[in-house]
């Protein structure tokens, strides 16, 4: 039976989990420790690496919501309900604004620059 969408759309390719896991994990210590702003940047750097992938794309942003749960954030809430559902489909698709953060904070259609070493990993990923 063949897929609606390429499952290569869906996943992390394997180069960049270290990379996307290790972004995820500062951000979970930084929040653990209340330093919101830091985890909220390593939040942003893994929505960077995993933008192009519906499956990853979505758990960032799903992770965003929580933070703006955390720290009463009505602007972040309201800002990741509609990317959560989008970014999922829009990432299916390669419909996906390079470089952009994630956050509520940037229109989620800006393209934005890759940061030097992002850009290395997703070069080297793809």
């Amino acid at each position: 039976m063949p897929y609606l969408f390429p499952v290569n759309t869906l996943l992390l390719p394997a180069r960049l989990r270290l990379h996307y896991r290790a972004e995820l994990h500062a951000a979970r210590a930084a929040t653990a420790r209340r330093h919101w702003p830091e985890a909220f940047a390593h939040l942003e750097r893994a929505h960077v690496l995993g933008q192009r992938w519906a499956w990853p794309h979505t758990q960032v942003h799903l992770l965003m919501l929580a933070h703006g749960w955390r720290t009463r954030n009505l602007r972040e809430l309201a800002g990741q309900v509609p990317r959560i559902v989008f970014g999922f489909l829009l990432s299916l698709v390669g419909r996906v604004p390079t470089g952009n953060t994630g956050g509520a904070n940037v229109p989620a259609e800006q393209k934005m620059p890759v940061p030097a070493d992002l850009q290395a990993l997703l070069n080297d990923a793809l």
